[in-house]
């Protein structure tokens, strides 16, 4: 390879990195939270635009976690089913050993959806998670694997 070859392929390459994100490189062993400038600000809703996992993570998937007490108890209150749900997200997380600042993506899901339920639903995100929230993506749906279901969460944990 010829010399002026060689250094404009070692030139791009420092014009790449020089622009990437100081966030996204400061400490590859944690996730990254972006909220591009140019896009509407989700973090006050409980959420961020993205989140970048470090190369060669190992990834957990936690299951739907509903509102059901460790008696299986179910209350018919929605921000009673969110805040125990959340509960169990918690107990889930520290059953693989993870906390919630390495969830990396919610999916929530919730029956009768209308913007009411905003409220409850970022109150409990933001308590949880605190600065470091997750992407997220919810889900108004019909109806859940049983009757008096009214929220469903699941997450992508990148694992330590």
């Amino acid at each position: 390879m010829s010399r002026t070859l060689t250094q404009l392929l070692i030139g791009g390459l420092f014009i790449m990195t020089a622009g990437a994100s100081t966030a996204t490189m400061a400490d590859e062993t944690r996730l990254s939270i972006v909220n591009p400038p140019n896009l509407f600000d989700p973090t006050p809703n409980g959420y961020s635009t993205a989140v970048i996992v470090p190369a060669g993570a190992r990834i957990a998937y936690i299951s739907g976690q509903g509102g059901q007490d460790s008696t299986g108890g179910l209350s018919p209150d929605f921000a009673a089913q969110v805040k125990q749900a959340y509960v169990n997200l918690g107990a889930a997380l520290e059953g693989i050993g993870a906390t919630p600042d390495q969830v990396a993506k919610l999916t929530i899901f919730v029956v009768g959806h209308d913007m009411s339920k905003l409220g409850v639903l970022t109150e409990t995100v933001k308590a949880m998670f605190g600065e470091t929230l997750p992407a997220q993506t919810l889900v108004p749906v019909p109806k859940l694997a049983i009757d008096p279901m009214l929220f469903e969460v699941e997450a992508i944990v990148v694992l330590k």
